[in-house]
């Protein structure tokens, strides 16, 4: 499953340290407005405004942040993301679907990311995490004082000491648990929707290896111990700041599979047999095609001939 890809977007790190240039690129930009971490989109496109479009709506506007995203490897279209929001606030004045409308044109990246294509998606994933990173951090941990955004919006420096500040990235491992007998191992959350299940995941310790994790976590959440474990891929989830690392780990002893009450309420083998019945009956619920948890269970899924993906096209689901 894992690949060397390269990326879409040029980030044009080189570019980040001129200001004149960065500028030159703005006026001749494709940008994508944010308004409270949601994306001008429609349901499977990014919407993209440009530089005098951004002009005439600061009458609605306040001028917020630019985030240089890069420059397309194919055409050398430059990109970036407007972060703003409304110098008045909308007011509910109970008439409709205040929040509907007072987003209309707008979209969450969980809403609308499984429907993107890669090069959309990347430019979703850095505008977004850049967002909440930048929404988060507008003090310096060193003393307090205000950062404001620089270098196109990679770094907030200090208007004190000047010292810089660059987003942050927490690692975290997924898994997708085989046996013997190829069946898969997923459990459900209590925060989940109903028959949600999905694989296993938490956050990388201080400290502690990505195989180690993976063994922790899933011991911890299913009381099994992987004999074996191997790296699949990464993905960014930038829900607020994360990186997956996803494994495939094997359990040679399926038998002491349980849940430990908390995080995870519930596990369930699965043969793909069982998995294309589950999913058919709405018995249980996969996660969105944008997760690599979605990736992992369709890849393991269809490694044997006469399974398909579209046996996996039932109802997905997010948390609230």
């Amino acid at each position: 499953m894992s690949e060397l890809n390269l990326s879409p977007i040029d980030r044009g790190s080189d570019i980040r340290t001129d200001a004149a240039k960065l500028e030159q690129l703005w006026k001749k930009a494709q940008i994508i407005q944010l308004v409270d971490a949601r994306l001008s989109a429609t349901n499977d496109a990014l919407t993209f405004i440009d530089a005098t479009a951004v002009s005439a709506l600061l009458e609605s506007f306040i001028e917020g942040e630019r985030f240089f995203l890069g420059t397309s490897r194919t055409d050398d279209q430059p990109y970036f993301a407007w972060r703003t929001t409304w110098i008045n606030q909308p007011i509910d004045d109970g008439s409709g679907d205040f929040e509907k409308d007072k987003y209309e044109g707008f979209k969450t990246l969980r809403e609308v990311g499984g429907n993107l294509d890669a090069e959309d998606l990347t430019l979703a994933m850095h505008a977004v995490g850049l967002a909440n990173w930048h929404e988060t951090h507008t003090h310096c941990s060193k003393c307090g004082a205000q950062t404001v955004s620089d270098l196109g919006g990679s770094v907030r420096v200090c208007i004190k000491d000047s010292t810089q500040h660059h987003p942050r990235t927490d690692p975290a491992v997924i898994v997708l648990v085989r046996d013997a007998d190829d069946r898969i191992l997923l459990g459900h959350q209590p925060i989940w929707p109903d028959k949600r299940f999905s694989t296993f995941a938490g956050f990388v310790e201080t400290g502690e290896s990505f195989e180690e994790c993976v063994s922790r976590e899933i011991f911890e959440e299913a009381g099994v111990y992987p004999s074996q474990v191997k790296y699949i891929t990464s993905q960014p989830w930038p829900f607020p700041a994360s990186i997956m690392i996803a494994f495939e780990a094997i359990s040679d002893r399926p038998e002491d599979a349980r849940p430990d009450g908390q995080e995870i309420t519930e596990v369930r083998w699965l043969s793909r047999e069982e998995m294309k019945e589950a999913v058919a009956s709405g018995e249980i619920l996969l996660p969105p095609g944008i997760s690599v948890a979605r990736r992992m269970i369709e890849s393991w899924y269809t490694r044997v001939e006469g399974y398909s993906r579209k046996d996996l096209q039932g109802e997905q689901s997010w948390r609230p």
